[in-house]
């Protein structure tokens, strides 16, 4: 009775699960989201907990104080701006836990496994070891420890490739005794290695990509773990956790218009060898402005659509943009925003950081829905966008990224571009649209740039 009424209660907490993910689609209805899910996690920790045979409940409380410490900490501390960051990092936990579940596993059972257990376990301890190294790896980036340019060496997805026949045949090995400690620890670090070694490559433009995919891997290794341990709830959330992480991948795969495979091994985003030796792209004929030009353009503008960009997030100048943006639309500028579905670090980044300022979601719109509105647009305001708005993916077929579906921002009348330097986009290649004849410079941090127009107006 007691083990129905237990999967009665993951059924529910499924339920809960997926209504939330649903509610998660819309800005409006997150919070909401965000409450049913909860509510299910909490249920299924319970159901968990009231198991038959469950003991040890010392060291579950503590280790349940702690995680809600540190989780509480991190969602009242964290700035939105490093959200990409605490993602990753909450990826590689739950890859963590599931590897380490399978290696207690491994080590409290002498009487062996049945196949499909052992099976389930070595995927969990694989999967879980690289998702871990691999979210570390990607929080390192996006963090700045690390370059956020792909790092490439000769012989790399050779050595990649042999790391992983290693690893099929140690597991194989592991089949035939499967107490064998120096086969298991073996298998440990190469699955720990794998994760770096994967990620490495990886340039910052393809950090949305890589954080979904990540993602996808750590919700399969809790479902391998809950086919191990014969946990309903961890077989229905590590599926719904992996399903939805694979879909995303192919939602950011698509809005780039390349496949996985190039993502993974194609080290996007190595700067152009014809480059200067700065890495900064040449100056052409590039129109720079001061901050009065660009105000009084502004001021005279019926209609503006402002591109956000990873600059944006790095310079933290999202109220300032709504601040410039709240004023010109009381002056009677119609203001909206242009969201490219791979701007920033992670899926929704831009998304977040305007919610967090308080912009309107009524005036968010996605690329397909506001590209036919730039012809029409007299001022076009890009805060530290750069590939999203690059001309060279629809003209250029020697680009890199010829074929990606970018923001139309140089059919309005006039562009504005807030840049810090002459540095080139992750995708490492210049930028057509700086130097047309539409186009005006205004070099300086994205959040003082946008402080000093705002004065300006107001003068």
């Amino acid at each position: 009775m007691a083990v129905h009424t237990i999967n009665l209660i993951y059924l529910v907490s499924a339920t809960l699960f997926m209504l939330g993910i649903k509610y998660l689609s819309s800005p409006r209805t997150a919070k909401m989201g965000n409450l049913l899910s909860m509510i299910g996690m909490a249920a299924a920790i319970g159901a968990t907990l009231a198991t038959p045979g469950i003991h040890g409940f010392t060291l579950i409380i503590i280790g349940v104080v702690i995680g809600t410490l540190i989780g509480g900490y991190a969602a009242i501390k964290v700035k939105m701006t490093a959200m990409p960051e605490m993602v990753a990092l909450f990826n590689g936990c739950g890859g963590a836990a599931s590897a380490l579940v399978a290696l207690a596993e491994f080590q409290g059972n002498s009487t062996g496994f049945d196949s499909f257990t052992l099976l389930t376990l070595l995927l969990s301890l694989i999967i879980g070891g690289l998702t871990f190294t691999g979210s570390v790896m990607a929080y390192a980036k996006l963090q700045g420890m690390v370059s956020t340019r792909p790092v490439t060496y000769p012989g790399q997805q050779v050595f990649n490739g042999v790391i992983v026949l290693a690893t099929v045949a140690l597991s194989w090995f592991l089949f035939q005794d499967p107490g064998n400690i120096l086969v298991l620890s073996s298998i440990t670090v190469l699955s720990l290695g794998l994760g770096v070694l994967a990620v490495l490559p990886i340039g910052g433009a393809d950090m949305p990509v890589i954080i979904c995919l990540l993602n996808a891997y750590s919700g399969l290794a809790v479902s391998m773990t809950g086919f191990a341990l014969s946990n309903n709830a961890l077989i229905i959330t590590g599926s719904l956790v992996g399903a939805s992480g694979i879909f995303l991948t192919k939602i950011m795969c698509d809005a780039m218009n390349r496949s996985l495979a190039n993502v993974l091994f194609s080290a996007f985003g190595k700067v152009d060898k014809s480059l200067a030796a700065t890495g900064e792209i040449p100056a052409g004929t590039m129109k720079g402005y001061e901050v009065e030009d660009v105000a009084t353009i502004l001021a005279n503008a019926g209609s503006l659509i402002i591109v956000p960009g990873y600059g944006m997030a790095a310079a933290q100048a999202q109220h300032a943009t709504r601040e410039l943006a709240d004023y010109l639309g009381e002056q009677g500028v119609e203001v909206r925003y242009a969201i490219h579905p791979v701007a920033g670090r992670m899926p929704g980044h831009m998304n977040v950081l305007l919610a967090e300022a308080d912009v309107p979601y009524e005036q968010l719109f996605a690329m397909d829905d506001i590209n036919d509105d730039f012809a029409a647009t007299d001022v076009v305001l890009v805060i530290g966008a750069n590939d999203v708005v690059n001309p060279a993916a629809k003209t250029n077929p020697s680009s890199p990224i010829y074929g990606m579906p970018v923001l139309d921002v140089e059919k309005a009348r006039t562009v504005i571009v807030l840049k810090r330097s002459l540095n080139v986009g992750f995708a490492g290649i210049e930028n057509e649209l700086f130097s047309m004849d539409n186009t005006r410079m205004l070099f300086g941090d994205a959040r003082a740039s946008l402080q000093k127009l705002l004065a300006a107006l107001k003068k």
